[in-house]
């Protein structure tokens, strides 16, 4: 399982429709969010996500409209009595947040945070997938991030293993495990059942940012990229001057470094009752594309 939640895809400013930037990704079970704005712990609630299987949150950057929903995120875990420990990373700066956050009145919190901060190409390793820090360009320190799991074992040749002499049960495990295992007195290796290694699933998430070129780079043959596509092409100038991205610019990027699924969001208030214009852009220039919508799940099914 690999499911993305969109609990938040606004701009700088809420809309009655969006809520600030905040995306979730459960990979089997386990959660793991990337920027947490203000109101983030309700609508994790709307979509019924759980929060006691968060264990890591990884800012984009310091604007508040990424991060003004930590403090109650973590209230309510200590409420619910969380023990484990919850780790926070961003870019430069982030520890100085952290400590600011926690001094903003009487904290209840039973657990510890755990605050790294990420430069671009650090890569902080988990169960079976890897977060890797990117290179962004926006108005403060910034990054982006990709999340890309381990390879996996290739198929098992269950025909090829009988006919090696293998008997069904046990040895066949081990082979797939990756261990070799003796039948009758001859050793017979893994890459003799084994197909080749199947690639994991990866999906990127710019954060705020011009298009450059580590998002490209990251994204290419990707599962999902999640592009910051504020604006449309009418307000390209504005764009450039907010370090922003056009759906054009991000379309483009996507066209280049052919990803599966292109999602687009933080998208401005300006087309708040309308985002039909921007959607018919991105698709003059790349398909598939989608903007996303809060509370919008995407299910990223497995490679072969």
């Amino acid at each position: 399982m690999l499911q993305i939640i969109f609990l938040g895809t606004a701009g700088s400013l809420p809309t009655p429709e969006r809520n600030p930037s905040a995306i979730l990704i459960n990979r089997e079970g386990e959660l793991v969010l990337f920027d947490c704005g203000e109101g983030t712990q309700r609508q994790m609630m709307k979509a019924r996500t759980g929060m006691m299987r968060l264990g890591h949150i990884f800012l984009t950057h310091l604007h508040a409209d990424h991060f003004l929903g930590i403090p109650g995120l973590l209230e309510t875990m200590a409420f619910q009595g969380r023990t484990e420990p919850l780790v926070i990373a961003g870019p430069v700066r982030t520890s100085r947040l952290l400590m600011h956050l926690t001094a903003i009145g009487c904290c209840s919190r039973s657990f510890e945070v755990q605050v790294v901060e990420m430069s671009p190409g650090d890569t902080m390793s988990l169960d079976g997938y890897r977060v890797i820090a990117l290179r962004t360009e926006h108005s403060v320190p910034s990054l982006g991030y990709c999340l890309e799991e381990d390879d996996r074992p290739g198929r098992f040749n269950r025909d090829r293993a009988v006919e090696l002499g293998i008997p069904v049960g046990p040895l066949f495990g081990k082979l797939q495990r990756g261990q070799c295992v003796e039948v009758n007195g001859t050793l017979v290796r893994p890459d003799q059942v084994m197909g080749a290694a199947r690639p994991g699933r990866r999906v990127v998430y710019s954060g705020d940012t011009r298009p450059v070129q580590d998002v490209e780079d990251a994204a290419r043959g990707a599962d999902v990229l999640i592009h910051d596509g504020a604006l449309g092409s009418e307000m390209a100038e504005w764009a450039k001057e907010t370090r922003h991205s056009t759906v054009a610019e991000a379309a483009d990027l996507a066209s280049r470094a052919g990803v599966a699924l292109l999602v687009l969001t933080h998208i401005s208030s300006r087309y708040s009752e309308n985002c039909a214009p921007l959607l018919k852009e991105a698709l003059q220039r790349f398909a598939p594309a989608v903007v996303a919508e809060d509370l919008m799940k995407i299910d990223v099914p497995l490679r072969e």
